[in-house]
Formats: structure tokens, sequence, C-alpha cells
């Protein structure tokens, strides 16, 4: 069906319907530009939200994703990086295959309907002429038909007049002829007129119309079809990035799948194992039965005899009396709730400046007494002040220690390879600068490469400190070495806050986790002469033998070294601090850890036992 055969008379109604589809397509234009900033934002936002997530360098959050289940999270969010960056495919897509062609086939529409309804009111304007024309005349017959009809009346009046002259009827009749002769012409004109409008009726209503509502069918049809391609293209947009967008959601499902759940367990285990044996079982103490005096018992009690108030110690009290002997026991670990001041009986080291034995006693009578156990043992805890970590990470657990180091070691040879390649860049440039003069000059780079190798020596000596520490918290070297005794002891200098503050609390049994604790106000870690007191103190009985299990290197003050399958003598048993004190011969004695040796008490001796 034709619009020029079947709408020849609706030209307004097509002008009408035409401009309608036209902005149709400008709306279907509008909603996928609104679907393209959608797109972005909603990419934007996916984004914003994949970084916001994102592990921060240098953090604590960093170090987490070593987990699985944090390395599955860390990929999704990589994954929603692609996810978003195929919605902004679809926003580009959109607006080059849609939205910019609809826009410019917008602008091509307008002109050519333009120009068809141009040329329809063309037409129209020329049949309207014609019709004019026609009319005009038409008139202008008429008119003459009835001048010419008056004329013949006058004519024949006149001539039938006797009174009239014969000249006056001849001018009437002369008259007539004249007014028939211009209603001929007109007649003729009119006839002309008519067959030229009626020829330009035909060609308007059945050739220029039905010509120019075709292109305007035509165009409107070209118009239909191209908002249904736009469509298509709009589904086909979306459809492309499906199999990319499924690749991503494959990949989220693949890195849930990876999250091995036995592997972060065992993560957690390297992350936070001490290295430490837990705590034996706590002997039943009897205190149905009288306590033996030691030797050093009865010499208190004589002094107590000679005029001096007796001074009563409860059976709480028993784990303080091992600073009247003469080797300083390891201190046990306080619990974690505990500050410095809290621990008033700690020992002192020999450095202490001395006290009165009276001020001592009186500590002894007015301080509440604790015993310390492992349950309220916070492991890692360091009663050192926020931020002061030695330089050896003495403050961890062994393993945590142990890790930390080697941490450092890698770090420093890295540096160290970084400087060494940085003075081979400078030493290829200087041989340059000695075959090419003219490039620079060599001895411009001496003091470089000075600076360079000055740093590498110092990044050496450190790197050699730090595998001196982890040697011998690995067991490789019997004590530490004297240089890195030296750099520690320049630390220490360099830091008196963090040692005057962490003053050593307690040894592992590889002799490598120690804590620090220090009284308020005290400075420094001084000695008394409380143990002068008892230099001459004769030594304590056995109460039994035991067993080394294991070889223990005792560095600090107050231990023993022993050696596996070693046996030796008991003189006091574990008061539940983890350390029992052992005697090789008259002259060595000192606390071993309790876990290292195996222990056989002799009953009839239980009343040696050291503490009052």
């Amino acid at each position: 069906m034709s619009w020029g055969t079947e709408l020849w008379d609706q030209f307004d109604n097509l002008e009408k319907h035409t401009q309608w589809g036209i902005d149709i397509l400008e709306k279907y234009i509008k909603f996928v530009k609104e679907r393209t900033e959608i797109e972005l934002s909603y990419a934007k936002q996916l984004r914003n939200l994949a970084k916001k997530y994102q592990p921060k360098k240098n953090s604590k959050e960093e170090e987490e994703y070593r987990y699985t289940a944090c390395k599955a999270f860390l990929s999704t969010l990589n994954e929603m990086n692609d996810y978003a960056g195929q919605h902004e495919v679809i926003s580009e897509n959109m607006t080059s295959n849609i939205t910019v062609e609809l826009a410019r086939y917008v602008q091509e529409l307008k002109q050519e309907r333009k120009s068809y309804f141009h040329d329809g009111r063309k037409a129209q304007q020329h049949i309207e002429i014609c019709w004019k024309q026609l009319e005009s005349s038409k008139r202008r017959f008429e008119r003459d038909c009835k001048e010419a009809d008056r004329a013949q009346q006058y004519f024949e009046k006149m001539d039938a007049d006797i009174n009239v002259t014969k000249a006056d009827v001849e001018k009437a009749r002369q008259q007539a002829q004249m007014r028939h002769q211009m209603a001929e012409d007109s007649k003729a004109d009119y006839s002309s007129t008519l067959q030229k409008f009626n020829h330009e009726q035909h060609e308007y209503y059945h050739t220029h119309i039905p010509n120019i509502f075709q292109k305007i069918q035509e165009m409107e049809e070209r118009r239909i079809v191209r908002i249904g391609e736009s469509m298509k293209t709009y589904a086909e947009v979306d459809r492309q990035v499906i199999p990319i967008i499924g690749k991503c959601l494959d990949e989220i499902v693949k890195a849930a799948e990876s999250i091995d759940q036995k592997n972060d367990s065992q993560l957690v285990i390297e992350a936070y194992k001490s290295g430490f044996e837990p705590p034996g079982d706590i002997e039943f103490e009897d205190y149905t039965q009288p306590m033996k005096r030691t030797v050093s018992d009865n010499s208190l009690s004589n002094s107590r005899g000679e005029g001096k108030p007796e001074l009563k110690f409860g059976g709480k009290s028993k784990g303080k009396l091992w600073p009247f002997i003469k080797k300083n026991k390891p201190p046990p670990p306080p619990p974690a709730s505990a500050s410095p001041s809290a621990v008033p009986n700690g020992p002192q080291s020999p450095k202490q400046q001395k006290e009165p034995l009276s001020h001592r006693f009186n500590e002894f009578m007015t301080s509440k007494p604790k015993i310390h156990c492992f349950r309220s043992l916070k492991r890692g805890a360091c009663l050192c002040p926020q931020g002061a970590t030695p330089e050896d990470f003495s403050n961890l657990p062994p393993e945590q220690r142990r890790k930390k180091l080697q941490q450092k070691v890698d770090e420093l040879n890295k540096e160290i390879q970084k400087e060494m390649d940085q003075r081979d860049a400078i030493t290829k440039m200087k041989d340059v600068y000695l075959k090419n003069p003219q490039m620079g000059d060599p001895a411009s780079l001496d003091h470089k490469l000075t600076e360079v190798s000055q740093n590498i020596e110092k990044l050496r000596l450190e790197a050699q400190k730090f595998e001196a520490w982890l040697a011998e918290v690995e067991g490789r070297l019997p004590a530490r070495s004297e240089q890195a005794r030296r750099q520690s002891g320049m630390f220490d200098a360099q830091n008196p806050a963090t040692v005057n503050s962490c003053a050593q609390d307690r040894e592992s049994p590889d002799g490598s986790y120690t804590e620090e604790q220090s009284q308020e106000g005290e400075g420094k870690v001084l000695a008394t002469d409380f143990d002068d007191e008892f230099d001459e103190e004769e030594p304590l009985p056995a109460i039994g033998t035991c067993k080394a299990l294991y070889t223990f290197e005792g560095q600090n003050e107050g231990t023993i070294s022993v050696v596996e399958g070693e046996t030796l003598y008991v003189i006091e048993e574990d008061k539940g601090d983890g350390w029992t004190r052992i005697r090789r011969n008259e002259d060595e004695e000192g606390y071993v850890p309790t876990s290292y040796v195996e222990v056989y008490l002799d009953k009839n001796a239980k009343g040696a036992k050291t503490y009052i």
C-alpha cells in the first residue's frame, strides 16, 4: 500500500506523523544516553568499592592477605575491577554505535523530511495558483457573456424604436458585436485555462503528490528499520561482554574454591607459634608436715633470736626467697596485665645500686606476694614502652623472633645487592669516562663510589649482626658473637629508654625469648648488698637428681648449661615459673627450664626445699 494513492489528501497528517517519528527516535537516543551514564556511574562505583577494600600498602592488612580466604577476597576485588571495565565497554560501545550514529541520522532525517515537505508545499502552491487563474478566467468569461447579452438586448431595443436615428442603431449594433466578440475571446481563454488546470491537477494528484508521499513513506520506513537495528545493537553490546563477565564470575568462583582452611590454620600456627613447651603439672604441696629448715633458714632464725622481731612468711611468699641466694634466678614472666610496678619483688641484676639489708626486709614484709603462672602469661607480651622494640627482637617468642630476624636479614641482603648494583654502574661509568674523557671527569665519581662502598660495608656489618642473632636463635652458634654483643651494646646506649624500661624477665629454653621489666622510678637495673650477705652461705642440700632431656646453653646470669643425657643434682623444685635449680658440682649450679630435664625427687629429702 502506498501513501501516495491512499493518503493523497492527508498532507498535514503525514507531516505530523513524521515529526512524531523523529521525536520517538530522539527519545530513544536520550534513553540510550542515560543508560550509558548509568553504566559509567555503576562502573565508577564498582571501582571505588574495590579500591576501598584493597589492602593498604605497608600496613597490617597487607600481612593478613597471606591467608587463602583473604587472597580469594583480593582476587574478587580484582575481578570486580574487570567487571567494572566491562560496564565501561558497554557505555563506550552504546555511545559510539547507537547514540552518536542515531544523532547523526536524526539530523539527516530532519533535512530529508524538510526537503520532501517543501516540495509538497510547492506543488500545493502551484495547483492553488492554477485554480485561481481558472477562477479568474471563468469570472471574466461570465462577465463578458452578460455584457454581450445586455448589448444585444440594447441593440434590438434601439432597432425597434422608430424615433431612434439610424446612426444610433448602427452604434448599438457595433457595440453588441464587440461585446459578443469579447465573450467569445473570454470563452476561449476560459476553455484553455480550464484544460491547463485539469492537466496540472491530474499531475498533482497522480504524479507529484504520490511521488512525494512515496519518498516520505520510504523515509519513515527507513527510520523504523534504523530504530529496530539500534535496539538489536543495544542488545548485542550487552551480549558481547557477557562471556568476559562470565569469566570474571568464574574467576571469583575459582578463587572461592581455592580457599584452604587447613593452610590458613597452618599460617596461624606459623604466625603465632612461640616455640615454648607447655608447663608441666603442678605438684601437690603438703602443708600438714612441718617444714624443715635449711642452713640459711636457721641462720635467719638465729638472727631473729638476737633481739630482732621474728619475720613470718606465709606459704604464698615461697617464690621470694631466690633473691636471697648467691645466683640470680631468671625471673618468671609477669601476667600480661601486670605493670613494672606490680612486681616489686623482681630480681635485681648485679648492676643495681646497693641498699641496706633492713630496707629489703621491709620491702618483703610490706609487699603483696604474687605467684606467676603460665596460664596468665600472654605470649609475646612486653613491658617495654609502646614503640620501643629491641633491635634483636628479644621481646618476641623464639619462633616469631626467628622470622623477624630472617626477614630483617633478607631486607638487608636486598639493600646490599642494590648498593652493589649501583657501585657496578658507577664503576662502568667511570671506565667510560676514562676511555672517553670528553664525556666526563672520572674523578667526579670517586666521592660517590666511596659513599656507596661505605654504605655497603655498613649494611654488611648490620647483616652480620642480625645473622649472628639468627644463628643464635636457630642454635647454630653457642652464644652471641662478640661483635654482635658490641653492636647490641651500642643499640642499648642509643636507646636508654628501651633498655631501662625493659629489664630482662624471662628466657626461653633456647635462650632467645627475653622479656624485660623495671620498677617505677628506677632508670637502671641495679644490684644490692643483699646478695653479699649470703655469699658465704653453705650450699643447699640435694633433694633429688635429674636427667637432661635436651641440650640447654645457659647464657643469662643464674642459668647453667647442660648437655643432653647428663645427670645432675636437684636442689630446688619448679615453683610454677618453669625453672628448676640444679647443681653439677659444688661450684656449678643454676637454673634450667623444667621441660628440659626429667626430675627424680628423693621423698625423704623433700624438706630441703629452699623456700620458707
